[in-house]
């Protein structure tokens, strides 16, 4: 089985000095690797083909054959990390929490401690007002971009 430390290690190589960074890798039974990326400025094709090209080479089939597939952090993916969390400032996210409420805003900040949030609360009798909520990453079981086509 490919040893996930030296995966990473080689990950970590190719990605040095880019704006690209891993969001998750996982190494099952049988092999089957997945990498998981994402980027301050954005993620296409060809930078999963050059990351992909890059394992290949570090890891020979003909040596230990294993099933790779490297993909972007989807639109529609909860964030899993920080750095997500701060390249998306200024978007609309969605924010279910521990307790299963779920809180749709304007993300305003975000660092180790947490995030802020930025929403609209309609004011009986008067136009709506913002109102910022803070949230700890203990409370937020998911948070996922709001997709629009506006």
């Amino acid at each position: 089985m490919i040893d996930k430390e030296k995966l990473l290690q080689v990950i970590a190589q190719h990605l040095e000095g880019t704006d690209r960074f891993i969001v998750e890798v996982t190494v099952k039974a049988g092999n089957r690797i997945h990498v998981l990326m994402d980027a301050d400025s954005g993620i296409n094709i060809d930078h999963c083909v050059a990351l992909t090209r890059h394992i290949e080479s570090a890891f020979p089939r003909e040596v230990e054959d294993y099933d790779l597939m490297v993909s972007s952090a989807g639109i529609d993916q909860p964030y899993r990390m920080l750095r997500q969390y701060v390249k998306n400032i200024g978007r609309q996210v969605e924010v279910q929490l521990t307790d299963a409420t779920k809180i749709k805003g304007k993300l305003l900040k975000a660092d180790p401690q947490g995030i802020t949030l930025q929403r609209q609360v309609k004011v009986k009798g008067s136009a709506a007002v913002e109102e910022n909520l803070e949230f700890s990453f203990d409370q937020i079981k998911q948070t996922k971009e709001i997709i629009s086509f506006k």
